[in-house]
């Protein structure tokens, strides 16, 4: 998703648009970590240059982010509290501020602390249902470790999938107003092994359900974490 940041010059009409482009995804041991479409996000300041707000940069479902801007240099910031994970410090004096500079397009992964990563996971159709099974790995333990509170299966009819009333038709399509589609969770799923959770959900009703095909995808729920873990989504064919 691209964002893109016009300065005014003096002259109301006169004005130039940035040219560099600034990418990469947001990994733990170089594997980029799923989230929710539009829910999370990282901010950009530009030292120097007063009170001006600071450019919101969204992280894509896949840890990808995008955006365009102009050359310069930048710190770049979590928002508190956004993410399954804890930024990491870059130095004493910095904290988990990074520090950087923009000169022509440039390509930058940000390494981050999850409290847990999806080490593998299957989703498949059989039988009118749909089956995922999930192996979690916990990364952060100790006084810092948080538990899971929930894993659910989420089915939408775009490749936009989450938590979100809007992202998923499990309780019908409320973002929409349509009826319900009949779908039943078997779950939340057993978190007595986090290696090996499995879910299942029926097919949404055909008399309301019109497509050939569904998106699906399993979000982890951490304790005291607002922003779920994600599994990569799948596309299914009926």
């Amino acid at each position: 998703m691209g964002l893109v940041l016009s300065l005014a010059s003096c002259e109301i009409d006169n004005y130039e648009e940035p040219q560099s482009f600034f990418t990469g995804n947001v990994v733990y041991d170089g594997m980029p970590i799923e989230v929710g479409p539009s829910q999370v996000r990282f901010q950009l300041w530009q030292p120097g240059f007063g009170a001006l707000a600071p450019l919101d940069v969204n992280i894509a479902p896949d840890g990808s982010y995008s955006g365009r801007f102009f050359d310069g240099d930048y710190k770049l910031k979590f928002v508190n509290g956004q993410g399954p994970w804890i930024a990491q410090q870059q130095s004493a004096q910095a904290g988990d501020t990074i520090f950087f500079s923009l000169n022509g397009d440039t390509m930058m992964d940000i390494e981050v602390t999850p409290y847990y990563i999806v080490q593998n996971s299957e989703i498949s159709l059989n039988g009118g249902r749909v089956n995922a099974s999930v192996d979690l790995d916990q990364i952060i333990t100790g006084d810092n470790g948080r538990g899971i509170e929930y894993v659910n299966l989420y089915l939408n009819k775009t490749e936009l999938v989450s938590n979100w009333a809007e992202y998923n038709i499990n309780d019908g399509d409320r973002y929409n107003d349509s009826e319900s589609y009949g779908i039943v969770q078997e779950g939340p799923g057993d978190l007595s092994d986090i290696n090996n959770i499995n879910l299942s959900v029926n097919l949404p009703n055909p008399i309301n359900y019109d497509r050939d095909y569904i998106f699906a995808r399993v979000g982890i729920k951490i304790l005291g974490i607002e922003d779920l873990l994600f599994t990569p989504t799948v596309k299914l064919e009926l």
